[in-house]
């Protein structure tokens, strides 16, 4: 067992990534983005059908071209989000002092997640259920389906459940990467955690070594990929404008104002947790927590800004450090309250439109698939959108639909990001409040008499 955290090594680079990205909260990256937003829309209404600038055909061609920097912006992220999670998710474990320590925090983090995920997803369920967004819309002629058509899978029956529980422990590691199959690489990346921690540390140590520089190359691909963040915005955009047209877009206003009010009372109840919680007022919160949202926002991605999420943590939350490294990168995979309080509004906005009838069987389950789909997803842009198409079948939605979401998915991603974000804030720091603080090398040496020796 290691007297003290063994990944102190790793501090400096959790540093310099964290000021990496804080140079493009500098930078105004969340400005850039607005800017290139309004830009990609005013783009895709001249050149689409809405001002014809373009010939359909040369329109599309134009439009595919523009978009190509955000496809490369998606791939580069979904590219290093294996590495990156596993690296950080076990380095912040390592972190810790005891197995007795990360057992409880670890138990206690679970919990809290699923409670926050379990409220947001109710919280999106009853703002559906009242606005009935997709009422203002039927009998609307829908787009094309642009996206392939989802296979339903059936939920899971008290005979099949034990064996669906066994295969959360992936037996092909590799294979579970390949698939993106984040909950397998999570249960994985925690039982090598759990091993390092139980280990001699001379014999941990390297492995810890290299984990750090797995990180840091990680953060170094990301941050080639900010980059591209306002060129990905502006392409994104104009080719969805162009392709859909200016009056679907406004025709979607409901639903998108639907989704960002729920999204606002979601993040007043983390408020209310981190002000019960923590003893302290949410307005410190947002001023220390400002920047990392914003940037949160302009990229999309929870995963992205994560160096960033911790260092946030540890100084301007006061987060203990060994927590910090816990909590957010596991937060990052499986902390997707904004993910599952989408995929309802989405589910029950699409049925209201196709005028399903889901029923309250239909309503329980959409709820349960919500949460347990958003738990385990990556934490890359546009990932709302894949877990939407895996739960339409479920339910009986048509999955055309799916083409009429991802015309403004590009602002709820953003938004849902954010609140995902803020949620593993929170978490870190009510966990913290509640953690023991680790003893420190030094503290270790005058209780024993002699100096702390991390073997």
């Amino acid at each position: 067992m290691f007297p003290f955290p063994l990944s102190i090594t790793t501090e400096p680079s959790i540093g310099r990534l964290a000021l990496r990205l804080s140079g493009f909260v500098r930078g105004r990256l969340w400005l850039q983005v607005l800017v290139a937003m309004v830009a990609g829309v005013a783009t895709g209404v001249a050149i689409g059908p809405t001002g014809g600038w373009l010939a359909p055909k040369t329109a599309v061609l134009v439009s595919n071209w523009l978009a190509m920097p955000g496809y490369l912006f998606l791939a580069m992220v979904q590219m290093i989000v294996i590495p990156l999670v596993v690296a950080s998710i076990i380095l912040g474990m390592t972190s810790s002092r005891d197995m007795q320590q990360l057992r409880s925090m670890g138990l206690r983090t679970g919990l809290f997640f699923l409670f926050t995920t379990v409220v947001a997803a109710l919280i999106g369920l009853a703002v559906a259920l009242s606005v009935q967004p997709g009422s203002y819309l039927q009998g609307a002629e829908l787009p094309a389906a642009t996206a392939a058509a989802a296979t339903a899978s059936a939920p899971p029956s008290l005979s099949t459940l034990p064996s669906q529980i066994v295969r959360i422990v992936p037996t092909n590691p590799l294979q579970a990467s390949v698939d993106q199959n984040m909950l397998q690489v999570v249960v994985f990346a925690i039982f090598v955690g759990v091993a390092l921690v139980t280990m001699d540390s001379k014999l941990a140590r390297p492995l810890v070594d290299l984990l750090g520089a797995v990180q840091e190359v990680s953060m170094v691909v990301v941050r080639w990929a900010m980059y591209l963040v306002p060129a990905a915005v502006f392409g994104l955009l104009t080719q969805l404008t162009a392709r859909m047209g200016l009056d679907a877009l406004l025709g979607m206003g409901v639903y998108v104002v639907t989704v960002l009010g729920a999204l606002l009372l979601a993040f007043g109840f983390l408020m209310a947790v981190y002000t019960v919680g923590r003893r302290r007022s949410p307005l410190a919160f947002l001023r220390g927590s400002r920047d990392v949202l914003l940037l949160a926002f302009s990229t999309s991605s929870s995963a992205a800004v994560m160096p960033l999420t911790i260092r946030t943590a540890e100084e301007a939350l006061g987060v203990q450090q060994g927590v910090a490294r816990f909590v957010i990168p596991l937060g990052t995979t499986i902390n997707m309250a904004g993910t599952a309080l989408y995929q309802v509004i989405a589910t029950l906005f699409l049925a209201q439109v196709y005028q399903v009838d889901v029923g309250l069987p239909g309503l329980l389950l959409v709820v349960v698939l919500a949460v347990g789909a958003s738990i385990g997803s990556p934490g890359t842009p546009g990932i709302g959108i894949v877990i939407l198409a895996m739960m339409l079948g479920t339910v009986g939605i048509p999955a055309e639909g799916i083409a009429l979401i991802i015309g403004v998915d590009r602002i709820l991603d953003m938004s849902r990001t954010t609140l995902n974000v803020a949620g593993d804030l929170v978490a870190a720091s009510v966990i913290s409040e509640h953690t023991p603080p680790a003893p420190s090398p030094d503290a270790l040496s005058d209780l024993s008499g002699q100096p702390a020796n991390p073997a």
